[in-house]
Formats: C-alpha cells, structure tokens, sequence
C-alpha cells in the first residue's frame, strides 16, 4: 500500500500533460490491483476458503472518486425469521483506490491538486433480505479501513491511517445472482484523533454470487 501526493512545475500545458499523465498511472495501478486480487480471489474459490460473491463499486464525494473491488463470505446464521424474510449477512473484504482532486484544497487546475490513497478494509454486514435469496433488501454495516496515507482533500481531513467506514444501503438480487446496490458510506476516526472532519461517499456496487 502506498498514499501519494505529487507537486507539478512548468507551464499550464505541461501541467495538464502531467495530471493527465498522473490519472493515465491511477487507472494503470487500479487494473493492476483488480487483475492481482482477481487472481489470489480466484484461487481462494477452489479451495475450503471459497469465497460466496465477488463485487466491484464506484464512488464519488468531497471531490474525491473511489473504485473498489471486493470478496464476500456469507453467514449461515438467519435471525428473526419470517413471512418468507430474515437478516442474515456477510463479511466485506475489499481494496479500493481513492483519487482526490483538490489536495490541501487547492483546486484541480493547480499544481499539487491530486492525491492518490489504498485503502484496506473489512466490514461485517447485515442484510434484511428475501429467504428465498432474490429480489430486494436494505442493508447496514460498520468495519475497519486502513489507508495508506492521511486523508487531506477540499478541505476535509482524517488524521491518522486508521478509519472506520459505516454504510446504509439498498438493492435488488436478480434471479441469475446478480446484486445491483446503492450505499451511502462515511468515513471517520469515531474522534480518536483530531481533526476528523468525515467524508461522505455515494456507492454504486454490482456483484455476482457464486
């Protein structure tokens, strides 16, 4: 895991060539991670730690976009069971790949504008769902992200690589297993260290269950 922030010199042409480079290597080292954690993931399905759903999201907030992808262990256990729904849930482990366009808030045209971070996390999740495993359910979820660097973007900050990320959701499970979901998701330290202004995300997330 690496968190970068990069300060550009030169005339605004050679600015905007070196940002549009900058994003050209943010969207390299994205397919790179997918292909890897693909890979590991599709080893792990063969084995006795098979995983039960792949998933991949997209989000954007406080001027910062996120692509992340996923794996998913389903819980057997079923509560408060019945007229054909239960909550059940699942563990939500991912790595995703922020890129802020206003580092320090300095807007994105400025040198110094852009700010990369990994994210590592896993979130125990629970679903209100259908028992028959298809059509829609809400769900909620608190877990734990480590990043590799400190959060500074348009003006809101993390202090610390340590963040919790909670998350309200909703979505519809069609009958070939596809999950198409949307979440709301905030990020913040819960106030173990200042300044811990928050960030907001709006999710949209598909899945496959195996």
């Amino acid at each position: 895991m690496s968190g970068s922030c990069k300060v550009f010199h030169g005339s605004p042409k050679l600015i905007q060539n070196q940002l549009r480079h900058k994003n050209m290597i943010f969207l390299k080292n994205i397919i790179v991670k997918t292909v890897t954690v693909t890979s590991v993931l599709a080893c792990l399905s063969s084995s006795c730690y098979a995983v039960d759903s792949l998933s991949a999201e997209f989000a954007t907030g406080n001027r910062t976009q996120m692509a992340r992808i996923g794996a998913q262990w389903a819980w057997k256990s079923r509560w408060w069971e019945s007229n054909g729904i239960h909550i059940g849930g699942y563990w939500d482990l991912t790595l995703a790949e922020w890129h802020g366009t206003r580092f320090r808030h300095q807007p994105g045209a400025t040198p110094g504008a852009t700010q990369n971070i990994t994210d590592v996390g896993i979130t125990p999740v629970f679903r209100l769902q259908r028992n028959s495993g298809t059509g829609p359910y809400i769900e909620a979820g608190v877990g734990a992200h480590l990043l590799s660097d400190q959060y500074n973007n348009n003006g809101r900050r993390l202090s610390g690589n340590f963040q919790f990320g909670d998350h309200v959701g909703a979505g519809y499970i069609f009958a070939n297993r596809v999950d198409i979901g949307v979440k709301i998701q905030h990020f913040s330290n819960a106030g173990i260290r200042k300044p811990n202004d928050g960030v907001n995300f709006a999710v949209a997330r598909v899945s496959y269950a195996f």
